[in-house]
């Protein structure tokens, strides 16, 4: 059984182009997630997936830097995306992140990830009740289900939105949610802004050199200690899905 961990990613962003490839500490933002998603021991294998526009040259480029293997695919109809990477890469279970979360914990997405193997849900997340911050969101399924997806719906949002059509039909298929004991869900930790960016600097620019793995408790530590870090991008609302 072969587990892909497909990283959904392209440069173009309505609200901060280019994101991830925005420097952090000196490394792109695609670099740090590559780094800390390395760190997730039950995943055999890293892909990004991208676009076949020509601006996202710049994602296969640096995916070939950092040796991650890529596939290209449509822009909008990113199911199809995922669909034929999977497909390419024989996965058995994907594993699903997206390129604008640098500060993925990966213990969070490993326990998330063997949630769903000890169990038998179709499709595991720990963002369907959420109870850790935005910007840690790790969602699996088997091929099977991603295969079924893509055949069955033709639904425009389903087809941009990879897994909706599963959260959004809980009579269909089962689902499971892996939750944080604590409720951590005020924090947003994902990068769509400015604002978001900024906060993730001074995150990394206070816990990267003293370990480059930091984990979702340094971070809240860091953000229960200096509670000013919080309001950087407290105002900002998550476009709905």
């Amino acid at each position: 059984m072969k587990v892909v961990c497909i990283i959904q990613a392209r440069t173009g962003s309505t609200r901060l182009p280019g994101k991830i490839l925005k420097k952090i500490c000196d490394k792109t933002v695609l670099e740090h997630d590559i780094e800390r998603i390395k760190r997730i021991k039950n995943i055999d294998e890293i892909v990004i997936a991208t676009t076949d526009k020509t601006q996202d040259d710049l994602i296969v480029n640096e995916a070939l830097r950092l040796n991650i293997k890529y596939f290209r695919g449509s822009e909008n109809d990113v199911l199809s995306r995922y669909y034929y990477a999977a497909k390419k890469y024989n996965a058995d279970i994907i594993v699903r992140v997206t390129s604008d979360c640098p500060l993925i914990d990966s213990k969070v997405s490993e326990e998330t990830i063997n949630y769903y193997l000890n169990n038998k849900f179709d499709y595991v997340s720990n963002t369907y009740e959420r109870t850790f911050p935005r910007g840690l969101d790790t969602e699996v399924f088997s091929f099977k289900l991603l295969e079924k997806a893509f055949k069955e719906t033709k639904d425009q949002i389903y087809r941009e939105h990879v897994t909706t059509y599963f959260w959004k039909n809980p009579d269909i298929f089962s689902i499971g949610c892996y939750k944080s004991d604590v409720n951590y869900s005020k924090y947003r930790l994902t990068l769509d802004t400015k604002q978001d960016l900024k906060l993730i600097k001074k995150i990394y620019s206070n816990l990267y050199k003293k370990d480059k793995y930091f984990t979702l408790c340094d971070i809240i530590d860091l953000l229960n200690n200096n509670e000013e870090l919080t309001e950087i991008n407290s105002m900002i609302e998550q476009k709905k899905v």
